[in-house]
């Protein structure tokens, strides 16, 4: 079985669609899909089908619902022919369902980007880009972007974006190591146009512009994020881009220092820096 939730629900089945189109089902199949190899309470699955107005049968609809859900899904047809099935297993105030890391898309997307962190700790440089390409291919837009999530999908959703934009971040800054700065101009001007707040890829546009000949939009590109950073949140830029801001003004940004305080910082998602910033 082949489920994905990195872009529209998409349940496969010895290459058959048995995806459930009826919302309920839907909900509880991508909850118990998320939180793969898990046991999911009895209380969340509720939450999130039905929030807080459950119906005084609740208890029997969720049953039902499983049941539907192991007959659409034929999770016991494995045995038969001698193989070990994926199960949706009954537990004590919960269920869970059982996946390897190869039938669930979300899966495969945490671990890859595990290893391409890993090889990038052993300076595997060119492995690790490859990797974490690799890793956001799987993406096939928005997670359950077809589905309207309740409060626990939503949560989930908003996890598994974090980590899609970070991994995003750490791509291009190798990338930007492997100096595929002119490549990279054309998305980043993209990502840094829809996420004028986001410091990371403001910092790594103002690298590859830098990089390309075009400091004085290198420039431009700080001044817009202060004016976006101090409108929208009421904050100046962190320190990693003002001194990154001073290493392109002064032209020094490929010095010793400056390349230790401002490139190399770059390198950060931009949760990092701000655990960084914080503790400094």
């Amino acid at each position: 079985m082949q489920i994905s939730l990195l872009g529209p629900l998409s349940v496969t089945l010895n290459g058959t669609d048995v995806t459930p189109t009826a919302p309920k089902p839907r909900r509880i199949l991508a909850l118990l899909a998320a939180s793969a190899n898990q046991v999911v309470r009895n209380e969340q699955l509720i939450e999130e089908v039905w929030e807080d107005r459950p119906p005084c049968s609740v208890a029997t609809t969720l049953q039902t619902y499983i049941y539907q859900l192991r007959k659409s899904l034929r999770l016991t047809a494995g045995p038969a022919l001698g193989q070990a099935p994926e199960e949706l297993r009954t537990y004590t105030g919960g269920y869970m369902l059982t996946l390897p890391p190869q039938d669930l898309d979300s899966l495969r997307f945490e671990e890859r980007a595990q290893q391409g962190r890993a090889q990038l700790s052993v300076g595997e440089v060119d492995r690790a880009a490859h990797t974490l390409r690799e890793a956001l291919q799987l993406w096939r837009g928005p997670a359950m972007v077809d589905m309207n999530p309740g409060p626990v999908l939503v949560s989930e959703a908003l996890r598994l974006e974090e980590l899609r934009k970070s991994v995003l971040e750490l791509r291009i800054a190798v990338d930007l190591r492997l100096g595929y700065h002119h490549e990279l101009l054309a998305e980043l001007i993209k990502l840094a146009a829809s996420q004028p707040t986001h410091e990371g890829f403001q910092a790594k546009l103002m690298i590859a512009l830098y990089r390309a000949g075009r400091r004085s939009e290198a420039l431009q590109v700080y001044h817009q994020t202060r004016e976006s950073l101090v409108k929208e949140l009421g904050v100046d830029p962190c320190g990693m881009l003002q001194r990154l801001h001073h290493a392109i003004l002064t032209g020094d940004l490929e010095s010793g220092a400056a390349r230790d305080a401002t490139l190399e910082a770059s390198w950060l998602p931009q949760a990092a820096r701000d655990m960084d910033e914080a503790r400094s």
